[in-house]
């Protein structure tokens, strides 16, 4: 008997690449280019790791706490899980049970569809237009759910509030996901609306504006029903999620709001800069509301931008992929590091 004819075989997503040197300028995953909280770097130095033999606490109470004091909702509105991917995962697990398939743009974040082929959930991608935004009435239709990178992913662009809402009241017999990872650089949350629609589930992360990737913490906001669904999922997957010194850490970075501000002010004051750069030299995308922009080149294809830059030690993000094949995405760093990529465009372009 051939065992691999029950493997569960997917094509895995694809991260972006983490290069061993560390001379490099790093602008290809979207990560905060400043340090994390003092509080967080403080909530590490005092941890007793002693504890560490016991269990964590599997309801997370203390980041739990603070999230619902930072997001003026109630515990019971509150999922967290090993960074939003594991949210997402686990709630495409959870409400995606359907005959009917699952739609979300065809340009967007690209573990969705890892995710639905994981599961066997069905799927469907709808196009987006020619400037990157969604088409409102191909979300309004028979389906088994809907998910939203809002931003979007990598395009950077942002669906405005009452689309999202006209989306999530059209589909009140489904679940409706909004994907809410870039969401503090700018952008308007859907996390008014959870009071009003039981369907919708708003998830964020510590991963981009928090400064806290490695840390591996995700948060999802819902009515209590919602939560309560996703929770019985989690708790039948494993209940000993997050660590105890991730718990501390998540729980003191909310309580240092000042400097959440201070960065995320900095990081979009150099993307705007950046983008009136970029203009200056021959680039355009779609306006930004992320920590990168999505941008391609008047004259020089993107792979040959992408190798180049490499060349010079710095990284962006480059795919190979039907409708974004000749553009980049390119984090936004430190202004010193933004002059540093201009600096060599400036160079390729003569």
């Amino acid at each position: 008997m051939n065992w691999e004819e029950n493997v569960r075989k997917v094509v895995p997503y694809v991260p972006g690449e983490q290069p061993k040197n560390n001379n490099i300028i790093k602008l290809n995953t979207n990560e905060n280019p400043y340090p994390p909280s003092p509080l967080a770097a403080e909530a590490i130095r005092d941890y007793d790791a002693g504890q560490l033999r016991k269990y964590p606490d599997t309801n997370a109470t203390a980041l739990v706490d603070e999230l619902s004091k930072n997001y003026g909702l109630k515990d019971e509105n509150i999922f967290v899980g090993i960074g939003s991917d594991d949210v997402l995962s686990l709630a495409f697990l959870t409400y995606f049970n359907s005959a009917k398939p699952v739609i979300f743009p065809d340009i967007t974040y690209s573990f969705y569809d890892v995710w639905a082929d994981l599961y066997r959930i069905p799927y469907q991608t709808k196009a987006l237009d020619k400037d990157f935004n969604i088409i409102k009435e191909d979300y309004l239709c028979d389906n088994g759910g809907v998910v939203i990178a809002n931003p979007n992913a990598p395009t950077g662009v942002e669906l405005s509030l009452d689309i999202i809402e006209e989306i999530v009241s059209y589909n009140k017999d489904r679940v409706v996901i909004v994907d809410e990872a870039y969401v503090d650089f700018g952008a308007h949350s859907a996390l008014p609306l959870i009071d009003k629609y039981d369907n919708l589930l708003v998830v964020q992360t510590f991963s981009k504006s928090r400064a806290l990737a490695g840390i591996r913490i995700g948060m999802a906001f819902g009515q209590k029903k919602i939560i309560d669904y996703l929770k019985d999922v989690k708790f039948s997957f494993n209940s000993y999620t997050l660590n105890p010194l991730t718990i501390a850490v998540g729980a003191a970075a909310l309580k240092d709001d000042a400097y959440f501000k201070d960065i995320t002010a900095k990081t979009i004051a150099t993307r705007e800069h950046m983008k009136e750069e970029l203009k200056r030299l021959g680039f355009s995308f779609a306006d930004s509301k992320t920590n990168f922009v999505f941008a391609t080149h008047e004259k020089i294809p993107a792979e040959e931008i992408f190798k180049y830059l490499k060349e010079k030690n710095i990284y962006v993000r480059y795919w190979n992929k039907p409708r974004i094949n000749n553009h980049l995405r390119i984090s936004v760093g430190t202004d010193e590091e933004a002059k540093i990529l201009i600096n060599a465009l400036e160079e390729l372009l003569g």
